[in-house]
């Protein structure tokens, strides 16, 4: 199992939030109304971790490795959302989420299949690591720069969980698993070229609710997070691309082949299918 060895390596560099964050290096000049606006969407973003590890329980109820995982991760990003909205009730109180605000991002996400979901919640992870490193630059302020420095660290980490059990998904599951990780890294270095990056808050996830089945559809400001982007942090196209080359470089690793771009990634793919096992067509010249 991951879990003791992940569980063991976390608690090493947890930190706490009232010892470890300079709160007394706080500078009201160095807050703008613009940035601290920013930092209430990002706390009921980093809320939806919620829905997010009730969809991973339910999918992955074979697996208690994983599951297990899920008190840690669950844990550690409540605790971002628990930060930054500390840092507003200090500093920003009229700006602190309510409750309902909270609320709303809390709804059922549709089944999907778990490998492919893993994927998504890797790379997601290695996009929000330099998105936080990008509005650590961003800010001005000395406490909320030290808060997103942390939280990248964080962020970074999970996606290094994540990828160890892409690892052992590929060592039970073998072609399942790397045709399962190819696709999604297709989907995102595509969504790359089109400029609307993918991340698990901006996936549509129940059908049911179409089109507000979207974390970020269910923000008190539903554009932000296309501003933060383009207009405060400028997370641009070379930093999309520097997203899109890690991804690669970790599938590369993780099937021993190097992946430079979509193109490799999509032959890999299809010399993975060709080599799999065809389904029977059919019932009767099965038998």
């Amino acid at each position: 199992m991951l879990y003791q060895e992940l569980f063991a390596g976390f608690e090493k560099v947890r930190w706490d939030m009232s010892r470890d964050i300079p709160w007394a290096q706080f500078d009201p000049a160095l807050l703008s109304d613009e940035q601290a606006r920013t930092i209430k969407m990002n706390a009921i973003t980093e809320w939806s971790a919620l829905p997010a590890t009730e969809m991973f329980l339910r999918d992955n109820q074979d697996d208690s490795d994983f599951s297990a995982f899920m008190s840690i991760w669950f844990y550690e990003e409540q605790k971002h959302a628990l930060v930054l909205m500390e840092y507003l009730r200090r500093f920003r109180p009229e700006l602190l989420p309510t409750e309902a605000e909270l609320h709303a991002v809390r709804f059922p996400f549709d089944p999907a299949p778990a490998l492919e979901t893993l994927m998504l919640h890797f790379c997601g992870e290695v996009r929000l690591t330099q998105w936080y490193r990008r509005a650590a630059t961003w800010h001005t302020e000395p406490v909320i720069r030290h808060i997103y420095q942390t939280l990248a660290g964080d962020e970074a980490r999970h996606a290094g969980a994540y990828y160890k059990y892409m690892r052992r998904a590929i060592e039970k599951l073998g072609d399942e698993a790397r045709v399962a990780f190819a696709k999604i890294g297709i989907l995102m270095a595509s969504a790359a070229r089109a400029g609307k990056p993918l991340h698990p808050t901006n996936l549509h996830v129940n059908k049911g609710l179409f089109p507000n089945d979207t974390v970020q559809s269910r923000l008190p400001d539903i554009g932000w997070l296309e501003h933060w982007l383009d207009q405060q942090i400028k997370f641009d196209t070379l930093c999309e691309g520097k997203v899109v080359q890690a991804i690669f470089g970790k599938l590369g690793t993780l099937y021993d082949r190097a992946i430079a771009d979509a193109a490799d990634l999509k032959r890999f793919r299809k010399e993975i299918l060709a080599r799999m096992p065809q389904p029977a067509a059919g019932g009767a010249a099965a038998a």
